[in-house]
């Protein structure tokens, strides 16, 4: 069962979580071997992003979804995670040609270093004319070195965003996806409401919080085989044995991370709308019906004629479709 711990260091600015996600990840995949599956290294790299995501939306408990984008010039066009507030997730990854079994991340998005990866926080009750808010980050570091390493990528992001040190593990495989985040805490409780002092005695301390590299450098220890075949407790305690770690209660069955998928046909039909009238008529002349087929969860949406007729008419006097999910 897919599980999320969440701990703290008692008496230090740090706090961590760990992520294993089992049945979710599995579920992902299977719906995916539908359509050919994907190659190993994508199933790593796809993985490894899910994990993030679920790491990331724990740990700032964001109203709405988190979604992980990496788009680049490589095979891997675009891979995208999502997760929810209630840690229901899904993802997919579109991949154009071969990529090798140990493909680095460096060749499947970010062949040309033009590769990006972009955290996107869209809220669940949007208000009139508010959007979602996006912070980007290229595949590569401060002197243009190609990032290898998801985590490196994430964690560069971290501490853009928030301005604190993180240490991000990742591993997976097509079995499992699992992370743990070590992320040092404000000095002050209320840091962020103490003005720009606070905030700037705190920012000094980055990179230099000896309590967060100690534990950080220990986090870094973990191997990947560790990572995808240890329970949590086997994990924390190798790692963390000498450390006072108060263990919060995991996360897991229906309160635990989970695949979901959002997809339905309100939203479908709001996609071919955006279409066009015009656009969507064509296609129905030359194959007879509009079929759409989500890439998170498979399923497929059929448009006949009279679905696509009813499409545009207003949503207050559209009767009930005949087609759907199939």
């Amino acid at each position: 069962m897919s599980e999320l711990h969440k701990f703290m260091f008692e008496g230090l600015p740090v706090r961590g979580m760990l992520v294993r996600l089992t049945d979710a990840w599995q579920d992902i995949l299977r719906r995916r071997e539908q359509t050919g599956g994907y190659p190993a290294a994508v199933t790593e790299l796809l993985g490894e992003m899910t994990a993030a995501a679920t790491l990331m939306q724990a740990n700032i408990k964001f109203n709405g979804a988190l979604i992980v984008q990496i788009m680049g010039d490589g095979p891997v066009k675009l891979a995208v995670a999502e997760v929810q507030p209630d840690l229901t997730l899904r993802a997919t990854a579109n991949v154009q040609g071969d990529v090798a079994a140990d493909a680095p991340l460096s060749h499947m998005v970010n062949v040309n270093n033009q590769g990006r990866c972009a955290i996107t926080l869209d809220p669940k009750d949007r208000l009139p004319g508010q959007q979602p808010y996006q912070g980007v980050v290229p595949l590569f570091g401060d002197h243009h070195e190609k990032l290898e390493k998801l985590s490196e990528v994430i964690e560069h992001y971290m501490l853009q965003s928030e301005q604190l040190d993180t240490r991000l593990v990742l591993a997976a495989n097509d079995k499992v996806a699992a992370g743990l985040l070590i992320q040092r805490l404000p000095l002050q409780g209320d840091g962020n409401l103490s003005g720009a002092g606070a905030m700037a005695r705190d920012e000094d301390q980055i990179g230099r919080n000896e309590d967060y590299n100690r534990i950080a450098i220990l986090a870094a220890s973990l191997k990947r085989e560790e990572l995808l075949t240890l329970d949590a407790e086997t994990i924390l305690h190798r790692l963390f044995w000498e450390e006072d770690v108060r263990r919060f209660e995991p996360l897991a069955g229906a309160e635990g991370p989970r695949f979901a998928c959002t997809c339905s046909h309100e939203r479908v039909s709001n996609m071919l709308r955006s279409l066009g009238r015009d656009e969507i008529e064509s296609i129905i002349e030359e194959q007879g019906q509009v079929e759409v087929g989500c890439d998170f969860c498979g399923a497929q949406y059929r448009f006949d004629p009279v679905d696509a007729a009813q499409v545009f008419l207003q949503p207050a006097i559209q009767p009930p479709a005949s087609g759907g999910m199939h």
